[in-house]
């Protein structure tokens, strides 16, 4: 049976998932990949003059910072951060139910931008790459937001929302680039990237 072209280029090395997200879990091992998940704590404040991918590199890259003294030379620590970018606005997570439908309520009816930034660290070398996908949103009625937070809960999720939950199934008319950036990892990035290694 032929190998996994990823597994065969990594066989000597050691990867380390920096992020406690289940969806970037599921997308490295649906990738075929052996890895360790290791998420370290960060205050993820970035300067205010920083906009749209540029937010989720720098914080991609500050995720990576305190794995810099302890990373042994076969190890790979991919870190990652995801932006909602909608009018010239970064929508992080939401704190509250209000915040959430202040989110989508902005959202509803219009394209906004997803970016995924993924920071790959080894002992010599830092590479940050970023995806960028556009999502078209209809209309939604206050009922329809209301539901989706209160049986979804999407406070972990940039924008207040998960592409792959009800609301994506209602709501998303169109969208133009990979689906898999707007769940939280642009798989078609990563594979590439560590394919160089």
């Amino acid at each position: 049976m032929t190998k996994n072209p990823l597994q065969k280029k990594l066989k000597d090395k050691k990867i380390i998932l920096a992020s406690g997200s289940p969806r970037r879990k599921m997308f490295l091992e649906e990738l075929g990949l052996d890895f360790e998940v290791r998420p370290k704590s960060v205050e993820e404040v970035y300067p205010n003059e920083l906009q749209g991918k540029e937010i989720s590199e720098y914080l991609a890259q500050l995720k990576a910072a305190p794995f810099l003294e302890e990373l042994e030379p076969n190890q790979i620590v991919i870190t990652s951060d995801t932006v909602v970018w909608h009018n010239n606005k970064s929508l992080a997570k939401a704190a509250d139910q209000a915040e959430a439908f202040d989110m989508l309520r902005t959202l509803s009816g219009d394209w906004h931008e997803v970016i995924t930034s993924v920071c790959f660290t080894t002992t010599d070398s830092q590479k940050t790459v970023s995806g960028i996908t556009k999502v078209k949103f209809k209309g939604f009625s206050d009922d329809e937001i209301n539901y989706y937070i209160e049986t979804c809960q999407p406070f972990d999720k940039a924008g207040a929302y998960g592409i792959q939950e009800w609301i994506g199934m209602i709501g998303i008319t169109e969208i133009q680039g990979s689906y898999t950036n707007v769940v939280g990892l642009p798989t078609d990035l990563v594979y590439e990237t560590l394919m160089q290694f």
